[in-house]
């Protein structure tokens, strides 16, 4: 008879064979945590575990908390289960959740994608019997572009829009999608400013080793005018607000899966718009599964019904959870401003 290794609570996923919560959404006494994003990592948990490289921006985000740290792939003992983090290739840190119990093993997938983005830690398939995936684009319509055909893109705009005298301002979320974009730009276009809050998350991963282009903080004592046809970062909820009037000419973006929606497009009414998701694709997500071996497969957030009903299709036994995950930056992007 299968073991039930975790069960879908009102505060969580929750694994009593070890006494903790994975991503818990309500407070709880023990916390094992994917990754750094608002809708992952809360506030008010007794203790968090995470892995050595998302324990920075977690502390960054919630302040005095209790956290302890591991390296992927380390398997440890918690009561009765076993449990190892493994890269989700999301974000810097990000992992998945294996868990084991009487030979039993589920893996929480937390959010991620299989294209190596340069930044975040490769993707890594992780073999288990119950696999819980995230299926924020679980759609066919969801198809990326190699990361360097993005990469292009933007820097021709860029260069475009400076040749015209123009800045470059992106809308992207601060943990992520903004450090991608950094690493992917050409700099000898020009200089790069950024958002205090995208600013803070670089300093914090560049204190923990990670390697990020020179950027120009813009303060309310910087003149801008110093940077002509510069590219400027900002978080979604930025753009439009007064913080973003004091560059003019503007050029606006906005870089999220989302934008492969042409109404989401229209909607934002900017000047363009470049699919990069910080999330698998539809291919993403179905290699990802096929690589686990599993038979038994959750999907949560994202078009779960839809995606539910395919997997059945292709000869899973597939179930939706319902969460409260999802609030990270494609739904920032495409809701907040």
């Amino acid at each position: 008879m299968r073991s039930e290794v975790l069960t879908f609570t009102k505060k969580g996923l929750y694994c009593e064979a070890g006494g903790f919560f994975v991503d818990p959404w309500r407070p709880v006494e023990r916390a094992l945590v994917t990754h750094g994003h608002a809708d992952h990592a809360r506030a008010s948990m007794g203790t968090y575990l995470c892995t050595a490289s998302a324990a920075p921006v977690i502390r960054h985000r919630l302040g005095q908390i209790s956290v302890s740290t591991v390296d992927f792939g380390v398997r440890q003992k918690i009561g009765d289960a076993t449990v190892s983090f493994h890269p989700a290739g999301h974000v810097p840190g990000s992992a998945q959740i294996r868990i084991e119990v009487g030979g039993e093993v589920w893996v929480v997938s937390g959010d991620y994608k299989v294209v190596d983005d340069g930044v975040s830690e490769p993707f890594e398939p992780v073999r288990c019997h119950t696999f819980i995936s995230e299926c924020t684009f679980g759609l066919p319509v969801f198809n990326w572009d190699a990361p360097g055909t993005v990469s292009n893109d933007i820097n021709a705009w860029w260069a475009a829009n400076r040749a015209e005298g123009a800045y470059s301002m992106c809308g992207a979320y601060s943990l992520g999608k903004a450090q991608r974009i950094l690493a992917s730009l050409d700099q000898s276009i020009g200089p790069v400013l950024t958002h205090g809050a995208i600013e803070n998350t670089n300093v914090v991963l560049r204190n923990q080793g990670i390697k990020l282009p020179e950027t120009v903080l813009v303060t309310p004592d910087l003149n801008v005018k110093d940077y002509p046809g510069a590219f400027v970062l900002a978080p979604p909820s930025a753009l439009g607000s007064a913080w973003s009037k004091k560059f003019k000419p503007t050029r606006t973006a906005f870089a999220s899966g989302w934008m492969a929606l042409r109404g989401v497009r229209r909607r934002r009414a900017a000047d363009r718009g470049f699919i990069m998701s910080d999330h698998a694709d539809w291919a993403g997500l179905n290699s990802a599964i096929a690589a686990t071996g599993a038979e038994r497969v959750f999907v949560t957030h994202g078009y779960t019904s839809v995606f539910r009903r395919w997997l059945e299709s292709q000869g899973y036994d597939a179930a939706v959870v319902e969460t409260e995950f999802g609030g990270d930056e494609e739904t920032e992007t495409l809701e907040s401003t």
